[in-house]
């Protein structure tokens, strides 16, 4: 695939990280990198541009140089609310772009072929939208959406619908199954110190 034909990516940031402690959960240290470090290292070969999506101050993620584009619906509906952020970003500055990939900013193990998984998956389904799936669990916020889904994802949410499973099923979506867990993310203290160990044995 050439590199124009990649998606563009988007890592989502914008969590509240309540069982955290709050803060920002994708600036946790794990094995001398952040958790946004793991999540870009995995996602930027396989997309030609990447984009944050948090809210509040942007100057926060200023070190990794990369655009920073906030919910456009109010009142932080989740997770959807980010990808249709990232969907109008890669409209404005990449219009040849058809698809996003959508990953959490929480988890450090993301598969390397991940983009080309969830594309052949789509492909063979003939639907718009592919997420991920392992041991009997769908990751509808790791997925792959056709761009322009963009104004029907925004009508869904305005009009107060925030699941990203139920949205993803209502326009179309096939499942890319992955062996063992590399979508593990880290939601609490525990979580952290188990991606040290797994790291450690690796």
């Amino acid at each position: 695939m050439a590199r124009n034909d990649l998606p563009v990516a988007v890592v989502l940031a914008g969590g509240l990280a309540r069982r955290m402690g709050g803060g920002d959960k994708p600036l946790l240290m794990l094995a001398g990198q952040t958790l946004l470090d793991h999540a870009l290292d995995r996602v930027r070969p396989q997309s030609h541009a990447q984009v944050l999506n948090a809210n509040g101050d942007p100057t926060r993620f200023a070190a990794w140089g990369l655009p920073v584009v906030a919910d456009t619906v109010p009142g932080f509906p989740g997770p959807l609310a980010g990808i249709l952020a990232a969907m109008r970003w890669a409209q404005a500055q990449h219009p040849e772009t058809e698809y996003l990939l959508s990953v959490p900013g929480d988890t450090p193990f993301l598969p390397r072929d991940l983009g080309a998984r969830l594309d052949a998956a789509r492909r063979e389904a003939g639907t718009p939208i592919a997420c991920a799936a392992s041991e009997g669990r769908v990751h509808p916020v790791i997925g792959l959406w056709r761009v322009t889904l963009a104004d029907a994802l925004e009508a869904a949410l305005r009009g107060g619908h925030h699941k990203v499973g139920d949205f993803a099923a209502a326009h179309g979506l096939a499942e890319a199954s992955f062996v063992g867990d590399p979508f593990f993310n880290v939601n609490t203290p525990d979580d952290l110190a188990r991606a040290e160990a797994i790291i450690r044995k690796q």
